[in-house]
């Protein structure tokens, strides 16, 4: 392990190559979860993330384990490099609005932003993610700092949760969203509950 990955402490990547699911085009169209039943008894949740332009650029899975939430991504037509990649505190995704809708990250509790920080950090920082040049990002990395269950640190709370990815990458330090620039994908989580 790196200096960079035992740095990062709460969250950690491992790249991988998701598979596509079958249902994918179906939670795509009616932009909403969809539960999937796997080995381990936990749903796997799929949730379609869209473009700056409103169209679905692929699915986002998520599923919680014993030791955080697992996160899974199969996108497509991301600009390539390094982007800051976050859980957001609320689930909404308006691309006319530029995905500030979605507020800001999502932080159980009231800690700093930033993975190089001293001290906890939030909940929704994870490492930034890698686009390569195909502009496919398919990645898998288990987030700690959050979970799908309730609690203090549901992305399902009152006002549900979003993931959203960023124009650049993440500095992991500055105040408070890591000079991550623009929102250019958002996934709806969680929506807010009525």
């Amino acid at each position: 392990m790196n200096r960079t990955a035992l740095a990062l402490g709460a969250a950690f990547v491992v790249m991988s190559a998701v598979p596509a699911f079958a249902d994918e085009q179906g939670a795509a169209q009616h932009g909403a979860a969809h539960k999937v039943a796997t080995s381990t008894g936990a749903p796997m949740i799929h949730v379609p993330m869209i473009g700056a332009d409103g169209k679905t650029l692929g699915m986002v899975m998520l599923q919680d384990t014993p030791g955080g939430v697992l996160v899974s991504t199969d996108l497509k037509g991301l600009p390539a490099g390094q982007h800051g990649f976050h859980f957001h505190e609320k689930g909404m995704c308006d691309a006319k609005q530029k995905f500030t809708t979605a507020g800001a990250h999502f932080t159980a509790g009231n800690p700093q932003h930033g993975l190089l920080v001293t001290g906890s950090h939030h909940g929704g920082d994870m490492p930034n993610a890698h686009v390569g040049a195909n502009g496919m990002l398919k990645t898998e990395l288990l987030n700690t700092g959050v979970t799908l269950a309730s609690g203090a640190t549901s992305l399902a709370d009152a006002d549900g949760s979003a993931l959203v990815i960023h124009a650049k990458p993440d500095d992991y330090k500055t105040q408070p969203s890591g000079d991550a620039g623009d929102r250019i994908a958002c996934a709806v989580v969680a929506a807010p509950k009525r």
